[in-house]
């Protein structure tokens, strides 16, 4: 599997976009692990990777979305942008992710990736905007990789982003930037309407054939003002979409992204290890892209590290979160987060103004923390990495006697105390 994934690899993407990403992303994003394990130990988090949603804007009206892409534009300005990434390059981050809204909206976005070249760049996308121009300049600045969102077949595409001929589009853009050489995976968020049409080997095998160099399966999370509760996953289809994912990593050679598990299949969520942490299209810190409240911003005069670093309200949720459950906090315990959220005064960081009463209309549910059915990674290589690059960093010590709120058969649901360190 590894030898076929890495002549893949090399024969299909541009030199210098190859360059990029296994200095800027592997080596230096290493490194930057490591800066913030050394940071943890003396009790400072600063997330090596960042998330930042540059504007709301999209053109797309996607089921489940939590953005405000129908309200007006929001975006984070080029100078601003820039004056974040230069701060948390200096505390040693290479790596950033940009989302939307649909990124390749924002006017300055090639001119962003293009005027830092020691950054890389992980885009967000939906693809249809991936133009021979726009994909020619991508690979001249060699440091951005698109990941294009792909929900479903023709049929389920279009019901689940809200337009015609959406698959079609998004083939067309994914294959533009296979094309153009540039390192590119594909996106899915499975949920009840898809997992039956991408969560298979035929699927994989597709996508191997098209030319695709990674993929991204995470589980649906329904959230925000239309949040389908009914696309959500059982817990029987959350372990099956681990189980695949472990079973596939192991032999196709396509790389198999997740961000929720260690290498002993162990649940984890990045933001309560502090690993990453998300920024609006208002410039709010958010705890989480989907958690949709802020008390700081990037525009704080003391930077965005000591921003991040000195944050009440950060520092409260990751610690709360990590003693009540290794799973998605806004899944399973969507009191704990309104708790959070009142008592730190924070701020929606929505333009519709109504992410408490989505919150409040939330119905607890599984997420990946499934005590008994956790699968271990069976590639040596993922193992390693993981177990070295991607764990949960000690922050679940302290978790002790607490199960998942559906595993508390008959009981009703408790209110717990946040602790404060």
């Amino acid at each position: 599997m590894l030898p076929q994934l890495a002549m893949r690899v090399l024969r299909t993407t541009d030199p210098k976009a190859l360059w990029k990403f296994s200095w800027l992303f592997g080596f230096k994003g290493m490194l930057s692990v490591l800066r913030f394990k050394q940071r943890a130990k003396r009790g400072i988090v600063f997330p090596p990777f960042l998330y930042l949603s540059i504007l709301n804007s999209c053109n797309l009206r996607c089921q489940g979305c939590w953005v405000d892409v129908e309200a007006p534009r929001e975006s984070i300005e080029l100078d601003r942008l820039h004056r974040l990434i230069n701060e948390a390059r200096s505390h040693g981050n290479a790596f950033f992710g940009l989302l939307g809204g649909e990124p390749f909206m924002h006017p300055q976005l090639l001119d962003l990736i293009e005027q830092q070249p020691q950054a890389y760049f992980q885009i967000f996308t939906n693809g249809q905007l991936i133009t021979d121009k726009v994909a020619e300049r991508m690979r001249r600045a060699g440091n951005a990789t698109p990941l294009i969102s792909i929900e479903g077949r023709e049929v389920v595409s279009d019901q689940r982003r809200g337009k015609k001929d959406v698959y079609a589009r998004t083939l067309k853009g994914l294959d533009t930037a296979i094309k153009h050489r540039l390192l590119t995976g594909v996106a899915t968020s499975v949920c009840q309407s898809n997992i039956r049409d991408l969560l298979n080997e035929s699927w994989l095998d597709e996508l191997i054939n098209r030319g695709v160099h990674y993929v991204w399966f995470h589980s649906y999370r329904p959230v925000g003002p239309n949040m389908h509760q009914d696309l959500g996953l059982s817990r029987e289809e959350l372990v099956e979409t681990r189980r695949f994912i472990t079973e596939m990593r192991a032999k196709k050679p396509i790389a198999i992204v997740d961000a929720y598990y260690d290498h002993e299949g162990q649940a984890l969520c990045p933001m309560a290890t502090g690993i990453s942490h998300h920024v609006n299209p208002k410039g709010g810190v958010e705890p989480c892209p989907i958690i949709q409240f802020a008390n700081e911003s990037i525009d704080d005069e003391r930077g965005i590290y000591q921003t991040l670093t000195e944050s009440t309200f950060l520092k409260d949720f990751r610690e709360t979160t990590a003693r009540q459950t290794r799973g998605c906090v806004m899944l399973e315990r969507p009191d704990l987060v309104e708790s959070l959220v009142k008592r730190h005064g924070a701020v929606d960081g929505t333009i519709r103004q109504s992410a408490m009463q989505e919150l409040q209309a939330m119905q607890a549910r599984d997420s990946q923390w499934l005590p008994g059915d956790e699968i271990p990674e069976k590639h040596w290589m993922y193992r390693w990495a993981k177990r070295f690059f991607y764990t949960d960093f000690g922050v679940y010590a302290h978790l002790e006697n607490v199960k998942p709120i559906h595993d508390k058969a008959g009981q009703e649901k408790e209110m717990l105390t946040p602790h404060h360190s």
